[in-house]
Formats: structure tokens, sequence, C-alpha cells
């Protein structure tokens, strides 16, 4: 039977293995985990003795991992998140002086919440250091997943036919930290600009600038819960470009608050808000337990506090 107290079996181990399953090839692997060829590979021929069976197989030049290497694979994540939980609370009794977060997030978050995110941590927390990338939610929550990550923070729309927090997140905690409001954005002199909220219904005649695929895809179902299909003249994931658009009186457009927050308003342009229940939500998602390492719990409880004052601080112009 195999000793899995052995140091040979460890979490370094099972990352590696994950490494070589994520990028496809050993030399992959070692550039992900910021190691030499050889020691990747050294680290494998010493796992394959402990275990007495292989973990990997040559396929022509590359390498592929054997059914003991997948095995291992799809249990690591969640054994390293619980060894991770553990090191955490060690941490915890020294003081969390060290610790780490892997963060991903929306675009609309970058330029808001993650920059605020980073530095609170970074006065309140100095020892926690934090690596962020850039994906939407489906992309974030497979990050999650797949061990790339420690928390995603994520959004989802109401009625969204492909939320990501449905059956791909199943396995993982998905908390709900608050909303965003969706904006309607209109040329300035605009009927509906002097309303405190805009009735989507009010716009079924106009031309409509729409944004990404999945903005795209919410636009159409929120038109449709308002009882008609929006014509969409022009398609941009740019929310600057959306602004120029409309200020030029081409056509009308969503965007949420965060998105608008980013950058000074362009003139020519005015928000109002459309009905509450509109609102997008705005969730974190972890490993089930990863709120057990202290690094990611003060990261989750701020990003909490950010996204709460993210919404309190909006005005419209």
């Amino acid at each position: 039977m195999v000793n899995i107290d052995d140091p040979d079996f460890d979490a370094q181990a099972l990352r590696v293995i994950k490494a070589v399953a994520d990028e496809g090839s050993i030399t992959g692997a070692a550039v992900a985990l910021g190691y030499s060829q050889p020691a990747i590979s050294q680290q494998l021929k010493r796992l394959e003795q402990r275990l007495e069976v292989p973990i990997v197989e040559r396929v022509g030049r590359s390498v592929r991992l054997t059914e003991a290497g997948r095995i291992l694979a799809r249990h690591a994540p969640a054994v390293t998140t619980a060894l991770d939980a553990a090191a955490g609370e060690i941490a915890e009794l020294r003081g969390l002086r060290s610790g780490r977060v892997r963060l991903v997030g929306f675009p609309s978050a970058s330029p808001t919440i993650v920059p605020r995110l980073l530095a609170e941590l970074e006065t309140s927390h100095a020892g926690v250091s934090v690596t962020y990338i850039e994906a939407e939610p489906p992309e974030a929550v497979d990050a999650v997943r797949d061990d790339r990550a420690d928390v995603a923070l994520t959004f989802s729309y109401p009625g969204d036919r492909d939320d990501p927090h449905g059956s791909s997140a199943r396995g993982l905690s998905v908390r709900t930290v608050g909303s965003d409001e969706l904006l309607a954005v209109l040329p300035q002199g605009h009927p509906a600009a002097r309303r405190a909220r805009v009735d989507v219904a009010s716009l079924s005649t106009e031309r409509w600038i729409a944004g990404c695929p999945r903005c795209r895809g919410h636009l159409l179902q929120l038109c449709a819960r308002a009882g008609f299909g929006p014509a969409i003249a022009f398609e941009t994931d740019n929310a600057v470009a959306v602004e120029g658009l409309v200020a030029q009186g081409i056509g009308v457009a969503t965007l949420p608050r965060m998105a608008v927050a980013s950058f000074p308003l362009l003139p020519g342009v005015v928000t109002r808000p459309l009905p509450a229940a509109e609102s997008r939500t705005i969730h974190v998602v972890t490993a089930h337990g990863a709120d057990r390492v202290p690094a990611v719990r003060v990261a989750l409880e701020a990003i909490a506090r950010l996204v709460e004052d993210q919404g309190t601080g909006a005005e419209d112009n």
C-alpha cells in the first residue's frame, strides 16, 4: 500500500501532475510552475517510483498522463486546496505575514474593484500577494475549477440562459456579494432621460448598440421580456465606443454601472437606471473550503465591501 505521508507524495507533486495535464507537456508544466524541465521530470520519476505505476507516457515526441496520472490530476485541486487551507490556518497563527491569492475577474471590474482591492490588501495585509487575470465569467469559473485561480469575480444577468453559475459551477462555492445596476445609455436630450428610471419598452423603436456576444444575448432577452425585438445596428464590446456612438445619436444602449464608472462619461451622453430587477448580480466563485485559507478569506471580505461601496456611491448624469 502506498504511504501517502511520504514526502514524495505531496501537494507539489500533485501540482506538477495538474500542470502537465493543463499544459500538455513537461516543458509547458515547467514554464507554468517556474521550474526547469529536468526538475519536473525528476519529480515525476520519483513519484512513479513511490507509486510503482507510470504517471506519464510517451506519444511520439510528446507526453500524456496515464490513467493513474489522470486520477491524480482529477483529485489535485481538492487536495491542494485543503492543504493550502491547513497551511493558511497555520499562517494565520503567525499573524498572516504571508499568503497568495490568484484572482480572476470580469473586464469592468478591472478598473473599478480590482485596483482598490490591491491597494487595500497592500495597506492592511502587506504579506498577501495577489495576482490578477481578466476573463469573462465562463472562463473565470473554469479557472477556479482547473486550479488556475483561487477566486473568480463574476456576474450573471436575470434569466441568463448561459449563466456560468449553474451546472458548469457544480462542485464549487458560488456566493453573491452584491449587484450592479444596468443603465440605459442615451443621447443628451432624449425624452427617456427625463425619467428617474427607464422602461425598456419605451425604447422599442430605437436603434440599438449591442456589446460582446454574451451581452448581446442578454440584450435580446431583456427586450424580449419588454415585448419587442431590438433593431441592433452596431456591435462593439468597447464601452467607450458604445458611448461615442450614443453621443452621435447613432443609437441607444445598455451598460452596467461598473462599465460606465470605468472612465469619465463622454459629452453628449446621459445614463439612467433600468428597473432594479434588471441589475446584474455579482458573485465570487471559489473551491469549497477555500475561504478557510486566511489570504483568500481577507480577499473575499474586501471584495464584498468594495462591491457594496461601488453600488452605494453611484450617481447618474
